[in-house]
């Protein structure tokens, strides 16, 4: 079983970079905005590759060229390390 995150110091970056938390969901959010619809999809199916290989999957809703992303750990009931490697992965294929 995946342990819940305890040193919240890890995700003063993410908070730094446009991520929010959502202390009532132990989970983090964020919105990606993209040039159009093409440009989100082709992100979403880098990110969920890369998801796949942690065997962690995001939450998230995309409308045209934005995506919503909420990340937390069901396995533990929040957030975990998993979901900030799943954060910092997916702002790096993001640019």
């Amino acid at each position: 079983m995946t342990e819940k995150l305890t040193d919240r110091s890890a995700l003063q970056p993410l908070l730094s970079n446009d991520w929010e938390l959502d202390e009532e969901r132990d989970a983090i959010s964020k919105r990606f905005v993209f040039e159009d619809f093409v440009e989100a999809f082709g992100w979403m199916t880098s990110v969920a590759i890369a998801a796949e290989k942690m065997k962690h999957h995001p939450e998230w809703f995309n409308v045209y060229r934005t995506v919503k992303v909420n990340l937390t750990t069901h396995d533990c009931s929040g957030l975990s390390a998993l979901d900030v490697q799943l954060a910092q992965t997916m702002d790096q294929m993001a640019g």
